[in-house]
């Protein structure tokens, strides 16, 4: 193509026609500007940089510049049009032959967005620009499954729904969670084994084939959690709001374009009025996950991040009034299991430290050894705290003859209850914990902390929680616990 082919365009106003064809076919923005009208024919179309920056790096897919692509944005932000109706029918203009499968928490979503994929693609304007491409199929267009005379399709399914024997070339997920069933930890998990096991097997080609995310956070442990942690996905998060953190540059050389802190994702469509009505309807912990995409709210949950006070330097430890360990145990060391925690926490005066820490997927054998090596460091702490669940008992009838002074505890209340009865002591000043320049793990501790109860674990706080109430009240003596009503309860170990 010369490079005078777009001037010589212009210089034509009769093939104006075929400069948008051509701008449409090269860039998927584009396509949405102009394909917008069939879509939505009755709401005005609002550009944003946002949309753009989805649309580049679905393109990067599209060129197989990246293969597991994960975007995190806000509800209304005009992302499942983007995603599961406009950048299917923008591929098939060149590459016909792809298929695709989508899966949304609800079939009825998928459905929707597979009709008006099928209604743009049958569209005049469709035809007239791109109908030389490719033809749908008379025996097999239906709502949930269409195909077209290249071998291409787009198969409709939901989480959880049947597609043995299908395959795609795109494997599309768009809001795979149903925001109301997101605090159920069984329904989550659900979801994720549906990923792990079924969804993200279906790929016909693993060389070749994509993988494609798009949602809304709604909790630490969501799917867009599970796959971070797995790894392998560039991930695209759009904050509603910009926050004040180091820019992060993604494998297409894209970086969010903002640079003040509360800088609006999409003014001209949620402007300041409309997001705080948002976050007030929302609340800070749902507002955190689904408009900013950060499952907790930037200070904290119960815990606030900038309540812990940091020691640059070790407290002198022969001026320490009390010292003990405390352990929160799981049943088996599998790769899925919950952690163990062993903690040593000292008291001076009104003041408490966490001094050490282990934490680690261990079997019982390994548990035995890391309680036995943590009392081997602090031979100082007298009590050692274990819960009497999990591994407990077991750990407790196996240590208590060869190390003195364990103790089994039965604390009263929910989790939850449990950190609010000692969130003062933080809130007050009095709980400090080392600088990672003394301990590099304490940031995965205090990040765990803030974002409970929505964490995806919730083990380093557990084993906190009974050390403090035991240094708060004497470890031999009582416990002390609030509730949701704010009630204060005095009741036995």
């Amino acid at each position: 193509m010369s490079a005078n082919y777009y001037t010589d365009l212009l210089s034509r106003p009769d093939l104006l026609p075929e400069l948008d064809r051509e701008l449409a076919t090269r860039h998927l923005s584009e396509f949405i500007r102009q394909a917008w009208r069939i879509v939505e024919p009755g709401t005005t179309f609002v550009p944003g940089w946002h949309l753009d920056a989805i649309c580049e790096h679905l393109e990067a897919i599209s060129r197989g510049e990246i293969r597991n692509l994960l975007i995190t944005i806000p509800p209304r932000h005009m992302k499942s049009l983007a995603v599961s109706v406009f950048w299917p029918c923008w591929e098939w203009i060149r590459w016909p032959q792809r298929r695709w499968l989508y899966a949304a928490y609800a079939e009825s979503l998928s459905i929707r967005d597979s009709v008006r994929c099928r209604r743009l693609i049958q569209s005049p304007w469709y035809q007239s620009c791109f109908g030389d491409r490719f033809k749908l199929t008379d025996d097999q267009n239906e709502k949930h499954r269409f195909e077209n005379d290249h071998s291409g399709c787009r198969i409709a399914s939901s989480v959880g729904g049947a597609i043995t024997g299908e395959g795609g070339d795109r494997i599309v997920c768009d809001d795979p969670h149903n925001v109301q069933e997101a605090e159920s930890e069984l329904i989550r998990k659900n979801t994720c084994d549906w990923w792990d096991r079924v969804m993200s097997t279906r790929l016909n080609d693993p060389k070749t084939g994509a993988k494609v995310m798009i949602m809304q956070r709604v909790h630490e442990a969501d799917l867009a959690g599970h796959v971070l942690e797995q790894g392998g996905y560039e991930h695209l998060c759009l904050p509603a709001e910009y926050e004040d953190e180091a820019p992060r540059t993604s494998a297409i050389g894209w970086s969010d374009p903002r640079k003040k802190p509360g800088e609006l994702l999409w003014p001209e469509k949620v402007g300041s009025v409309e997001l705080e009505d948002l976050k007030l309807r929302l609340g800070s912990y749902a507002a955190a996950a689904q408009l900013q995409q950060r499952p907790s709210p930037a200070t904290g949950g119960i815990f606030q991040r900038h309540w812990w006070k940091c020691m640059v330097r070790w407290p002198e430890l022969r001026d320490c009034d009390e010292m003990i360990q405390s352990w929160d145990l799981a049943f088996k060391g599998s790769a899925n299991s919950s952690y163990v925690v062993g903690q040593v926490w000292g008291r001076w005066g009104a003041d408490m430290a966490l001094l050490d820490q282990v934490r680690a997927r261990l079997t019982f054998p390994e548990t035995l050894d890391a309680f036995r090596q943590l009392t081997a460091r602090w031979p100082q702490a007298d009590a050692k705290l274990v819960e009497d669940k999990a591994n407990g008992p077991a750990l407790i009838a196996t240590l208590q003859r060869e190390i003195p002074g364990i103790v089994a505890i039965r604390p009263d209340g929910t989790k939850e209850a449990r950190a609010h009865a000692v969130s003062f002591l933080l809130e007050a000043g009095n709980v400090y914990v080392p600088d990672k320049s003394l301990a590099p793990w304490i940031e995965e501790f205090i990040e765990e902390c803030a974002v409970f109860p929505k964490g995806a674990h919730d083990d380093q706080v557990d084993a906190c929680t009974q050390a403090l109430k035991a240094l708060l009240l004497g470890w031999q003596k009582q416990e002390l616990y609030v509730d949701y009503e704010d009630r204060v309860h005095i009741s036995r170990y």
